[in-house]
C-alpha cells in the first residue's frame, strides 16, 4: 500500500469504533488532507508515522465517528436565549420570584429599557389562560419580553404591546396569532412566528460584533461538548451570512454548519426562487444546502395541526392558510433536487407531510420530517409508505413531558395520545432513517446527555424521574447511529462512518458509548474533537488520569 502525502495526523486507541458496523478495534487513524487515508492495527503504523506531522496516542479512550446535531439555531436562537433562563422552574410563585431577583439585579430605569427571558415553561400556567398577569405586581409597567421554552410564543407586557402599537387586529401571514383578553384586548401572549415578530421588530439589539463573538463561543462550545457540525434550520436573521463571513475573517468555526433557510408561511413565487438561488453559498466551514418548511406549531402552545382537537379546543389547523401552498414549495424545490426537512409536531400534519412526500416523483432527493411528537399506527405507516426520513429530539420528551401526564403538553393530548409520545423505536424498528439532536435553544446542545437520554427516555443523571413510554427507548447504537450514520442518511449522503476515504470528523471520549452506562456515558469527558482532519478541541491534558504516557502526545518526525 502506498502511503499518501502528506500524513497530517495518526491517532492510536485500543478502541476505535470501525465501519459500519461500529466495530470496536484496537489500532489506528491516518488522516490527509481532512479524509481519513487508513484505519488499521498498531503493527502495521510505521509507514504512515514515519511521514506524519503529529501523531497521537489516546490510550483505552474511544474514537467515534463525529457527533452532528441535526436541529440547531445559533444564530436565530441567541435572539430567543437572550436574559434569565426560567428553563427548568414549573410552578408560577418560583417564576415570580425569579423575575423579581432579575429586574432587581438588571440596572435600568423604570420603563426605559427592557427586561428579557427564556425557557418559560407553560406549566407554569396551569390550567388557567396564558397572560400577562404573571407580571402584576412585580413588572408593573415594565418593558418585559419572554420567550417560552418552545421558542414558538412569547409573553410580553402591556407596556411592551404598546411600544410595539399591537392591537390584536393585525393580519398575519401564517395562522400566529396574538392572545387576547376577554374584552378582545391583547393579553400579552404571541403566538407563532409572525405574532412574535410584532414585538420583537422594536427590540434592542446587540451590536453587530457581539453577535459574531457570540456564535463564535457557542460554536466552541458545542465542539467542547464533542459536536463537529449541525444542521441549522433557519435563516432567521437576515444578515445571517455576514456574521458567518465575518467570523471566519477571525479564523475557523469550531464546528461545521450546514444551513437549510426557512421558507415560511406566505412565501412568494420569488420568495421561492430566492431560496433556491442561496443553495450552494458557503464559507471554509459552512454551506447552505436545503430548505426548512414549518407545517405547524406546538402543542404546548395550542397551535400544532391535530386530527382531533387538544383538550382545550385547540390546534386544529396548520400554520400555513392553505397548506397545499407549503405541498407547491415542497414539490418546487424537489424538482431542483433539494432537501427538505418539515417541522410538523401533530398527527395531522405529520401525516399532511408523508402524504406529501410519497407524492412525489422517485428522483433521489431525501425528505426529513422534523419533531412527530405524537402519532398513531396509521401515521407511522404513512412515514415509512412514503420513504421520509425522520428527525426528533430525545431530550423533549425527557425535559419537557412527564410519565404521569402532569405537563401541560401531556395534559392537552390526553393520556391516549400523549401515550404515543417521540416514538423513536418504533421509528426505528419499522426502518426509518433515525436523526437526533437539540433544536437548541429549545434544549441543551450537549450531545452526550442527548445520547443518555435516548436510550432511558429521561433526564439524563437522574434516575429517580420515571422515564416517560420507556418502550420506546433507542439501543446505544442506534442511539450514537442518530448522531453520525443516520444524520448522513437523512441529508441524503453518506458519512459518519470511520473508514478510508471518509472526511475525517472524529469525536473522541473517555468512555465507550456502545458499552458505557448511558448515565455515566453523559458525564464522559470529551478528549479531542476532530474537524475536516484539524484537532479543534483538545482536552487530554486535563484528563492525563484516562489518557496514557502523555510525554509522548506529538512528535515532529526527523
Amino acid at each position: 500500500m502506498t502511503t499518501p502525502e502528506p500524513i497530517d495526523l495518526v491517532i492510536f486507541s485500543s478502541s476505535i469504533l470501525h465501519g459500519e458496523a461500529l466495530t470496536e478495534t484496537a489500532g489506528f487513524v491516518a488522516i490527509s488532507e481532512g479524509r481519513i487515508a487508513h484505519v488499521g492495527r498498531a503493527e502495521a503504523a510505521n509507514e504512515w508515522t514515519a511521514r506524519a506531522k503529529q501523531v497521537i496516542d489516546v490510550a483505552d479512550a474511544t474514537v467515534c465517528p463525529g457527533l452532528i446535531d441535526a436541529h440547531i439555531h445559533p444564530i436565530h436562537g441567541a435572539e430567543i436565549a437572550r436574559g434569565l433562563d426560567l428553563g427548568g422552574i414549573t410552578e408560577l410563585d418560583a417564576v415570580r420570584a425569579a423575575l423579581a431577583r432579575h429586574a432587581a439585579s438588571t440596572p435600568h430605569a423604570v420603563g426605559s429599557d427592557w427586561l428579557f427571558a427564556w425557557g418559560l415553561d407553560p406549566a407554569i400556567f396551569g390550567d388557567a389562560v396564558f397572560d400577562n398577569s404573571l407580571f402584576d405586581g412585580i413588572l408593573d409597567d415594565e418593558l418585559v419580553f419572554i420567550t417560552l421554552f418552545d421558542g414558538h410564543a412569547s409573553l410580553v407586557s402591556d407596556a411592551a404591546l404598546k411600544l410595539a402599537g399591537v392591537t390584536g387586529t393585525e393580519e398575519l401571514p401564517s395562522t400566529g396569532y396574538v392572545g387576547l383578553d376577554q374584552h378582545g384586548r391583547p393579553n400579552g401572549m404571541l403566538y407563532e412566528m409572525a405574532a412574535q415578530e410584532l414585538v420583537r421588530r422594536v427590540l434592542p439589539q446587540p451590536s453587530f460584533e457581539q453577535r459574531v463573538d457570540e456564535l463564535g463561543k457557542l460554536l466552541r462550545s458545542m465542539a467542547e461538548s464533542g459536536l463537529v457540525a449541525g444542521q441549522m434550520l433557519d435563516f432567521g436573521a437576515p444578515d445571517t451570512l455576514e456574521v458567518l463571513e465575518a467570523l471566519e475573517r477571525k479564523g475557523e468555526l469550531a464546528i461545521r454548519l450546514r444551513i437549510s433557510p426557512w421558507v415560511m408561511p406566505g412565501a412568494t413565487e420569488d420568495d421561492l426562487e430566492a431560496m433556491l438561488a442561496m443553495q450552494g453559498r458557503h464559507g471554509r466551514r459552512w454551506h447552505v444546502h436545503g430548505i426548512k418548511l414549518m407545517m405547524d406549531g406546538t402543542i404546548d402552545n395550542g397551535t400544532a395541526w391535530l386530527f382531533e382537537p387538544d383538550t382545550h379546543g385547540e390546534s386544529l389547523h396548520p400554520l400555513w392558510h392553505d397548506p397545499e401552498a407549503l405541498a407547491a414549495a415542497m414539490k418546487f424545490f424537489h424538482e431542483h433536487g433539494i432537501p427538505t426537512t418539515t417541522h410538523a409536531i401533530g398527527d395531522k400534519a405529520v401525516s399532511f407531510v408523508a402524504r406529501t412526500i410519497g407524492a412525489l416523483p422517485k428522483n433521489g432527493t431525501v425528505h426529513r420530517i422534523e419533531h412527530i411528537e405524537s402519532i398513531p399506527d396509521s401515521v407511522l405507516a404513512e412515514i415509512i409508505s412514503a420513504g421520509a426520513a425522520t428527525s426528533l429530539q430525545p431530550t423533549h420528551c425527557a425535559l419537557y413531558s412527564r410519565a404521569d401526564h402532569t405537563d401541560n403538553w401531556s395534559r392537552r393530548l390526553g393520556s391516549e395520545r400523549a401515550n404515543q409520545a417521540w416514538r423513536t423505536r418504533d421509528l426505528r424498528d419499522a426502518g426509518a432513517i433515525v436523526a437526533l439532536g437539540s433544536d437548541w435553544p429549545i434544549a441543551p446542545f450537549d450531545p452526550r446527555a442527548i445520547i443518555a437520554s435516548a436510550q432511558t427516555r429521561r433526564p439524563a443523571g437522574r434516575p429517580d424521574v420515571e422515564p416517560v413510554q420507556p418502550q420506546q427507548a433507542l439501543s446505544a447504537r442506534a442511539t450514537l447511529e442518530g448522531y453520525t450514520s443516520q444524520y448522513w442518511r437523512s441529508v441524503g449522503e453518506e458519512g459518519g462512518i470511520v473508514e478510508s476515504g471518509a472526511r475525517a470528523d472524529l469525536t473522541v471520549v473517555l468512555h465507550n458509548p456502545l458499552t458505557t452506562a448511558p448515565d455515566e456515558f453523559a458525564q464522559t469527558p470529551v478528549i479531542l474533537t476532530v474537524v475536516d482532519g484539524e484537532i479543534v478541541v483538545d482536552n487530554r491534558r486535563a484528563f492525563a488520569k484516562g489518557i496514557a504516557d502523555l510525554s509522548e502526545e506529538s512528535f515532529q518526525p526527523a
